[in-house]
């Protein structure tokens, strides 16, 4: 449930224009739906980049063989989708096929989408048609090397990698006989496409697994993007979900934060863009969907220790990283590691402080990051980031302390790691670079 991008068009924003004179009378409510889908589906955070019109496209994808921007899929009949038809808007979200014939690139989630009901891809059709502004804007071209620049082996990618409408349809709709998991499972498997990013990936970039049929490799977890790991959202007890409770799930989906942890990297416009304003009800369901799977692998279970609160509480600094620790962090994440509630995270027992992998908890505090405000959680929140002020060495202390502590229980990093994962952040843009509202 890891997706891209910081801002942008929020999802709870309607867009609309003018009707045409040749548009036929509507059933009340088809638009209104049409947006949900839009919701659900998170559109607006892939093709909605910040500083362009909504849906323009121009989002960018750096993607190992070059970088793909999204697409136009307002109603311009030019330069978006104004001139497809019902079915051709079907075949591109389901199967990947554009009005020409051609494949898209599979950045564009659609073995997920091919999930959808028919209901739901005809309301999403008329929102797209008849509920948002046509943008005349063409996004930038997109910079893929050739011979991989070519699309024809896509169709041969699809054949072996992407499902039909039918037989996706039929694995995710007779899972469940619980019509609230049944619908957790339609949510999760197809218009939150939460598998594209947090299940694994092969080495020809198709997912592992695309449902919970398809075993426990389905949402364990899905590698490092963009310099932050995306984690599991399975039931393991210390680097997944398994002690996260079906009100946390809720709480995080809606606000971006729960008292179990808060979210960040791709995660963020997610919940800008979508979760924030999903239905009570799909929210419930995806939480109680995701607490069925199963971990993919055992774990020994988090124990809390209090020795680090007791060591800090009598100011002895022995530890490397401990001093940086009460000069940095612990005002706001305590001697304890438990935070302050919704507000500042806990890192005690928190699943992305305990992952494998420190590159996400590396970049919290090379780069730092923010909870943002919404209507669901009107505060916001901002840590910041000690690239400037602290030293490889400092930074690779205090994250190891941080791992180690209050059972965290986690391997240290070396600084080498830390000087990896700078030197390959993207660069603050310029105020000449920043784009223009």
């Amino acid at each position: 449930m890891v997706g891209l991008g910081l801002l942008g068009i929020m999802a709870t924003a309607l867009p609309t224009r003018a009707a045409r004179a040749d548009d036929a009378p509507l059933p009340a409510g088809v638009i209104e739906e049409g947006h949900y889908q839009a919701i659900l589906g998170d559109c607006a955070a892939c093709h909605t980049q910040p500083g362009r019109p909504a849906y323009s496209g121009g989002m960018p994808f750096k993607l190992p063989m070059g970088t793909i921007y999204s697409t136009n899929i307002s109603p311009d009949p030019v330069h978006g989708i104004g001139h497809y038809s019902e079915a051709e808007f079907a075949r591109a979200v389901q199967l990947g096929i554009r009005k020409d014939g051609s494949a898209l690139y599979p950045a564009m989630p659609y073995p997920s989408y091919a999930r959808l009901s028919k209901a739901d891809i005809h309301a999403l059709y008329v929102y797209f048609q008849r509920g948002v502004t046509p943008q005349p804007v063409d996004p930038p071209a997109n910079g893929i090397i050739w011979p991989l620049s070519m699309r024809w082996p896509l169709h041969i990618w699809r054949w072996l990698f992407s499902p039909s409408v039918q037989s996706a349809q039929l694995r995710t709709n007779n899972q469940f006989s619980d019509p609230v998991l049944a619908r957790g499972a339609y949510l999760v498997e197809g218009p939150g496409h939460c598998g594209a990013c947090h299940s694994p990936r092969s080495i020809t970039l198709n997912e592992k697994a695309q449902t919970a049929k398809d075993g426990p490799l389905f949402l364990s977890g899905g590698g490092v993007v963009e310099q932050w790991v995306v984690p599991s959202i399975r039931q393991e007890n210390r680097t997944g979900l398994g002690r996260w409770s079906e009100e946390d799930i809720v709480e995080f989906l809606r606000t971006g934060r729960a008292r179990t942890g808060a979210s960040f990297g791709g995660m963020t416009p997610v919940i800008l863009h979508s979760a924030h304003a999903f239905k009570d009800a799909d929210l419930h369901a995806i939480a109680r969907y995701l607490m069925l799977l199963a971990p993919a692998q055992k774990e020994t279970p988090w124990v809390y220790d209090p020795s680090t609160a007791a060591m800090l509480r009598r100011a002895d600094m022995s530890q490397p990283g401990a001093q940086i620790y009460m000069d940095r962090c612990a005002a706001c994440h305590r001697t304890d590691g438990a935070g302050y509630g919704t507000v500042f995270p806990p890192l005690a027992g928190n699943p992305v402080v305990m992952t494998a992998d420190a590159t996400s908890l590396i970049h919290i505090v090379l780069a730092g990051d923010s909870t943002h405000a919404l209507h669901t959680s009107p505060s916001a929140f901002t840590m910041p980031g000690f690239a400037d002020t602290l030293s490889d060495k400092d930074i690779a202390d205090v994250v190891s302390f941080i791992r180690k502590s209050w059972g965290n229980n986690s391997k240290s990093v070396k600084d080498s790691a830390v000087r990896r994962i700078r030197r390959s952040m993207p660069q603050p843009a310029t105020p000449e670079q920043r784009p223009k509202n």
